[in-house]
C-alpha cells in the first residue's frame, strides 16, 4: 500500500489541511474533528485504498482503516500536515460535546474513565482464567487438577492468582487515577483517594455482608458520628463519585486559595473532605447502588433465562452502534470483582456471540458477492470481527448490506439463548470472540464452543443466501 498517497488523498477529500482541526487514531479508525463537515467528499473517501467505512458521531469524523493500517496512515498524515501526537480523548474534547444529549455524554464519560484501565483488567482477568484452569478438578484429568497432580507447581499457581487479583483488589486506585484525570483534577490525588478506600487498616470490603451479620464491624467515632471502618475493594460507583467530588473540590479551592498556599492547602483539604464524604455518604450509598445494578442485571438474566439471553444477544450489535455498550464495562467490572457471589459476567460471552455473528455475516457477504473490492474488504473485516474487533465489519460491510446485519443479529440471538440456557459465564475480560476461550469458566467451555459454532453457522449461511438473493433482484 502506498501510504503517502493514501494520506494525501484522505487529507484532500476531507477538505484539505485547513479543514482538519484535530487528528488521532484508535485501534482501527482515524478520529478527526473538522471545521466544516460539508466539505468532505464521502464518495471519494470510500474509494481510497484501504478505507473500510466512515461515519460521523459525537462531533468526530471517523474513517475505518483496520488494525495496523490505521497507524501507518495516521503517521503519514501527521507528517504531511506537520502536527504532533494527539490522544483520542483530546480529539473527543474538541468535538461538540456541549450539544450532546445527557445520556451520550454519560456513556462517553464512562468510556473515557474505563478505556485506559482495560489493559490492567484484561491482564488480571486472563491470569485469573489461567489460574482457574490450573486449579479446576477434571479440566485436564478425571478427578485431579494441575495443582493436585503436580504439587511442586502449587506455589507458582498461587503466585499467578496473586498477580491476577491485584487489579481487582486495588481497582479503586486505578479508577481513582483515571476518573479524577477525566474530571479535571490531579490524578495522583485521585490515586491517593483510591488507596484510602482500600487501606489495609480497614475491614475487607469483599466480606462486608458477612462481617456486618456477625457484628464485627468496627467504627470511628468522629464528633458523635459513627463511621464504618470498611474498605471498598472492587467497587466502581463509590470510587467514581468520590473522584468527581475530589476533582470538584480541588478546582473550587484553586479559585480562592492564594497561589503561595495552593500546593499546601488545596491537596490537603480536597483529599480530606473527599475522604470524609467517601466514608460517610458516597461509599455506603455507592456500595449499595453498585451491588443493586449488578444484582439486578444478574437477576434479570437468571430469571428470564434463555429468553433474556436471546433478547440481549439480538440487540447487542445495535447497542454497540449507539455506544451504550461502553457502560457495560462498569457492570462487568463489578460482576468480576464479586465473582465469588455472581459466578462471573454473562455480558462477555454474549458480546462474543455478537462479534462472531458479525464476522460470520461479513464473510457471508464475501461468499455471496463477486465484486473483488467488496471481497477484499469483507474477508479481513470478517476475520477481525471473529477475533473481537467488529467496527470494520459492522460499519464497512454489514450495515451497507443490511441483510447481513439483520442476519448477524439473528445468529447472535440464537447463540446467546443457547449459552444463557446453560448459564455460560466469564471470569475474566479479554478478546470477545474466538480468542475469548481463556476468559470463560472452565466448566462452561464446551457450551461456549457450541454457542460460537451456532453463531457462526447461522449468521454465515443465512447472510450468504439472503445477500445473494437481494443483490440478484437489483
Amino acid at each position: 500500500m502506498n501510504f503517502p498517497k493514501i494520506a494525501e488523498q484522505t487529507i484532500e477529500k476531507l477538505g484539505g489541511k485547513s479543514n482538519i482541526t484535530t487528528l488521532a487514531h484508535c485501534a482501527t479508525r482515524l478520529r478527526l474533528t473538522l471545521s466544516d463537515e460539508s466539505k468532505v467528499d464521502k464518495e471519494a473517501i470510500e474509494n481510497i485504498e484501504g478505507v473500510k467505512g466512515q461515519f460521523s458521531t459525537s462531533g468526530q469524523y471517523q474513517i475505518i482503516f483496520g488494525s495496523g493500517t490505521v497507524n501507518k496512515v495516521h503517521a503519514e498524515m501527521q507528517k504531511q500536515m506537520g502536527i504532533g501526537d494527539m490522544s483520542t480523548s483530546e480529539v473527543a474534547a474538541a468535538g461538540s460535546t456541549a450539544n450532546q444529549p445527557l445520556l451520550q455524554r454519560l456513556v462517553k464519560g464512562l468510556a473515557d474513565i474505563f478505556v485506559p484501565i482495560i489493559p490492567a483488567i484484561v491482564a488480571g482477568g486472563l491470569l485469573m482464567g489461567i489460574h482457574s484452569m490450573l486449579t479446576s478438578v477434571g479440566f485436564f484429568w478425571e478427578g485431579e487438577s494441575v495443582a493436585t497432580k503436580y504439587p511442586e507447581f502449587a506455589d507458582l499457581i498461587d503466585f499467578i492468582n496473586t498477580i491476577a487479583n491485584a487489579p481487582f483488589v486495588f481497582l479503586p486506585v486505578l479508577l481513582g487515577f483515571s476518573a479524577t484525570r477525566k474530571f479535571g483534577g490531579n490524578p495522583f490525588l485521585g490515586a491517593a483517594l483510591g488507596m484510602l478506600l482500600v487501606h489495609p487498616a480497614l475491614a475487607d470490603g469483599w466480606n462486608y455482608a458477612k462481617t456486618l451479620m456477625e457484628g464485627n464491624i468496627k467504627y470511628w467515632n468522629v464528633l458523635g458520628f459513627e463511621i464504618e471502618k470498611v474498605g471498598y475493594q472492587g467497587t466502581v460507583i463509590p470510587t467514581i463519585v468520590s473522584a468527581w467530588v475530589l476533582a470538584t473540590l480541588e478546582k473550587g479551592f484553586r479559585k480562592f486559595v492564594p497561589s503561595y498556599l495552593d500546593n499546601l492547602v488545596t491537596p490537603m483539604m480536597s483529599l480530606f473532605i473527599a475522604g470524609v464524604l467517601a466514608f460517610t455518604v458516597i461509599g455506603p450509598f455507592g456500595r449499595e447502588a453498585g451491588s443493586a445494578i449488578s444484582a439486578g442485571l444478574t437477576w434479570l438474566y437468571d430469571s428470564l433465562g434463555f429468553i433474556g439471553g436471546a433478547i440481549f444477544g439480538t440487540f447487542y450489535a445495535p447497542i454497540v452502534i449507539t455506544g451504550m455498550h461502553q457502560t457495560f464495562i462498569a457492570v462487568e467490572t463489578q460482576l468480576l470483582a464479586e465473582v465469588a457471589n455472581t459466578g462471573g459476567t454473562f455480558i462477555f460471552p454474549i458480546a462474543a456471540m455478537s462479534n462472531i455473528a458479525q464476522g460470520a455475516a461479513c464473510l457471508g457477504v464475501a461468499f455471496a458477492m463477486k465484486d473483488a473490492k467488496v471481497r477484499g474488504l469483507a474477508v479481513p473485516s470478517g476475520i477481525s470481527a471473529l477475533l473481537g474487533i467488529t467496527e470494520p465489519a459492522m460499519f464497512g460491510v454489514n450495515l451497507r448490506y443490511r441483510q447481513a446485519f439483520i442476519t448477524a443479529m439473528i445468529g447472535s440471538g440464537l447463540a446467546s439463548a443457547f449459552i444463557a440456557f446453560f448459564n455460560v459465564k466469564a471470569i475474566a475480560l479479554g478478546a470477545a470472540g474466538f480468542l475469548g476461550v481463556p476468559s470463560i469458566k472452565p466448566d462452561s467451555l464446551a457450551m461456549y464452543s457450541v454457542g460460537m459454532a451456532i453463531s457462526f453457522i447461522v449468521a454465515f449461511s443465512i447472510s450468504a443466501v439472503w445477500v445473494k438473493k437481494a443483490q440478484a433482484k437489483k
